[in-house]
């Protein structure tokens, strides 16, 4: 990549974000690169624990994403697609507010303040966390009913979502404002995931994204796969590993995938 241009852009909403992707890909086609949603609570997390982050906008939009074109070209001109990508987008009401970055040092700024949200998290203390997907026109729908079923049952319930929503991609974690209680709330994950993952699935997506199923996942997937697909998965275990061998206990369960005896 030889050409790249980055900004920062609150939002009004979730929905609004998905049709800003929609006019950037019209506009810019397949130089964008990344588009990442931070809801505020992740970023705030970000400002208060990590030293030297600052918010890019005033106001504390509730929601914004960052933007990020490229193109293997050295003079493919993008802040200036970018500038007028984002005209267009304030035209239409999809955004109310941007900061283009206007150095490397700028837009390794921009994209700090995205990749520190984990760390920020894991300071911050316990959550329950999920890696889910959805239909990228569903991400609106998804968070909106997510957050209303949850605050119904936990009316303190801290949400703090972000992530890719080029693909459908959400990172959304759940705690409760007052660390001292989050050791209790942690305690009715499985409830937790059933409102959650019940949601994904009834709006077809899935309850394991980029980070796979792994050992935190590998009982839940058996609520939402049928028997033969969980048979299909066992077998393909078996012709892959007769022996067991190669990662046992993840992603199926020791006790899920029983090997013929001779």
């Amino acid at each position: 990549i030889r050409s790249c241009a980055t900004a920062w852009v609150a939002v009004p909403d979730p929905a609004a974000a998905v049709r800003l992707l929609g006019l950037l890909r019209a506009d810019c086609g397949d130089r964008v690169s990344a588009f990442e949603l931070v809801g505020r609570k992740a970023l705030e997390l970000v400002l208060q624990h990590i030293p030297g982050a600052r918010d890019p906008l005033a106001g504390a939009p509730a929601w914004t994403v960052l933007v990020e074109l490229s193109d293997p070209a050295p003079d493919a001109q993008l802040e200036a697609a970018l500038e007028a990508a984002l005209a267009a987008a304030f035209a239409k009401g999809l955004a109310s507010d941007a900061a283009v970055a206007t150095s490397g040092a700028q837009g390794q700024a921009l994209w700090a303040l995205r990749e520190n949200v984990s760390e920020a998290q894991r300071i911050e203390g316990i959550s329950i966390k999920h890696d889910v997907s959805v239909p990228v026109s569903r991400i609106a729908e998804f968070l909106e009913l997510a957050g209303r079923a949850l605050a119904l049952r936990w009316p303190d319930v801290r949400v703090v979502a972000f992530g890719h929503i080029g693909d459908g991609n959400l990172h959304y974690n759940l705690s409760k404002p007052v660390a001292d209680d989050n050791a209790a709330f942690v305690a009715l994950t499985a409830e937790v995931n059933r409102i959650v993952h019940d949601l994904v699935c009834e709006l077809g997506g899935s309850i394991s994204a980029e980070h796979g199923l792994g050992q935190l996942k590998r009982d839940e997937i058996v609520h939402y796969k049928s028997a033969l697909e969980i048979e299909l998965m066992q077998r393909i275990k078996r012709a892959l590993d007769p022996m067991g061998l190669m990662n046992p206990g993840k992603v199926l369960g020791d006790g899920m995938v029983k090997l013929k005896k001779r």
